[in-house]
């Protein structure tokens, strides 16, 4: 799995691109899941944060896990 890209070192539109192929919405949401892990979020807005360059993709993925 490619590592995300640090906030310093890359663009908005690159961090963005980054997430909706880590996460891309498969348009079923009984096989994927994916809706249910961000709260009913898709995944640019639960990443959000980092897109924006104000929390590491760590720091949000944290608020992800173990709930």
């Amino acid at each position: 799995m490619v590592i995300a890209p640090e906030i310093r070192e890359s663009t908005a539109e690159e961090r963005r691109s980054y997430i909706k192929k880590r996460f891309p919405c498969i348009s079923d949401c009984d096989m994927c899941g994916l809706c249910t892990v961000f709260r009913g979020k898709d995944a640019e807005h639960a990443y959000e944060d980092y897109i924006a360059g104000r929390r590491s993709f760590e720091e949000v993925s944290a608020d992800y896990r173990g709930r």
